[in-house]
């Protein structure tokens, strides 16, 4: 039998591959797999689950990563699907698998900062489990959310004309990791080494401490603007428009010169020779929104302080592209984060 490497499906590839011969068979399962979240249906309002799974070595580097800021992200990471799924996240699990290593201190700084994310964001911390590990620390978080089933907004909304928004700006998360990869690599072998992180702490702060966009949320709804379509951008902003695309059976046009970039996210690209549309486009770990509206809706849209439009959908046939500044048109790949690939 010819065996296949998990690398050459991807995340997303493997995850449909395995997952295609399960039907939902309960009337309460209104969405199974492949969405930011579940959704299931009990009493007047549905109910949004997702899961993530972080493993050392592969999603985080315990080097230069304090624990307190990782039990943080490791949580808003999750409740950022909720909000992508225009939803309201209530309550949490949280399952670790902890290597020998790790003292009960080491644990106490982890889950400081996990509760620092839940009083930050209203969410019940309500169990999880714990477990020895051979290979370092493995945390799992699962969140439940909710939402009236009208307002619930899917990656399958996304229709012709619509305009396509994203929440923030790209690419600071990615530099940020840059920066702190080249302050590990030049601190090999030199004791007391003191890493040079002078104005780009900004930068810092969205690799470390990410936050999930209920402040869009509060916007849009202030606005009277419903996306037709939404997801956080995870894996970078190539990758989920695609996804976008692909789930609504639509094609794209984004603007290069539309792209939302921070001063220090061009500063940093600049000194470590880096293209800064490239980073902004694949970099991922932003957790920023990128949601479609109606045409109808541009006059609002524009009103929006924490958002900006970059683009619209199209046809199927027209396929998925970047306009650059030149007027040339660029196919968009799923060039971001593939854990797969990263071993």
């Amino acid at each position: 039998m010819q065996e296949t490497e998990i690398s050459t499906l991807g995340e997303f590839g493997l995850i449909e591959h395995l997952t295609k011969g399960f039907d939902c068979k309960n009337s309460s399962t209104k969405k199974g797999v492949g969405d930011d979240c579940a959704v299931l249906h009990y009493g007047d309002r549905e109910t949004l689950i997702t899961t993530d799974l972080l493993l050392e070595g592969i999603h985080f580097d315990l080097t230069y990563v304090p624990l307190q800021h990782l039990g943080y992200k490791a949580i808003v990471v999750n409740l950022s699907d909720v909000v992508a799924m225009n939803g309201t996240p209530r309550q949490v699990t949280v399952s670790l698998g902890i290597s020998k290593r790790f003292t009960l201190e080491h644990i106490e700084q982890l889950y400081a900062g996990m509760r620092m994310a839940c009083v930050d964001y209203g969410v019940d911390l309500v169990g999880g489990d714990t477990s020895a590990s051979m290979t370092g620390l493995i945390i799992s978080v699962t969140c439940i959310g909710d939402a009236a089933k009208d307002d619930i907004v899917y990656r399958s909304g996304a229709r012709d004309t619509d305009l396509v928004c994203v929440s923030g700006d790209l690419g600071a998360a990615y530099m940020g990791l840059q920066l702190l990869e080249r302050e590990r690599a030049a601190s090999q072998g030199i004791k007391d080494f003191q890493p040079d992180f002078a104005g780009r702490e900004y930068l810092l702060q969205r690799q470390l401490k990410p936050e999930a966009r209920v402040d869009v949320l509060d916007e849009l709804h202030q606005l009277g603007i419903r996306p037709t379509a939404m997801m956080d951008v995870s894996d970078g902003l190539s990758s989920e428009l695609l996804h976008i695309c692909k789930a609504s059976g639509v094609g794209c046009r984004v603007y290069e010169d539309r792209i939302p970039i921070d001063y220090q996210t061009a500063s940093m690209a600049e000194e470590l020779n880096m293209n800064l549309v490239t980073a902004a486009m694949n970099g991922g770990e932003d957790y920023e929104l990128l949601f479609t509206v109606p045409l109808t809706d541009h006059e609002k849209v524009s009103q929006m302080k924490t958002a900006r439009l970059i683009g619209r959908i199209t046809k199927p046939e027209l396929g998925a592209y970047m306009v650059t500044r030149d007027d040339a048109e660029l196919e968009i790949r799923a060039q971001g984060w593939n854990a797969f690939t990263q071993q």
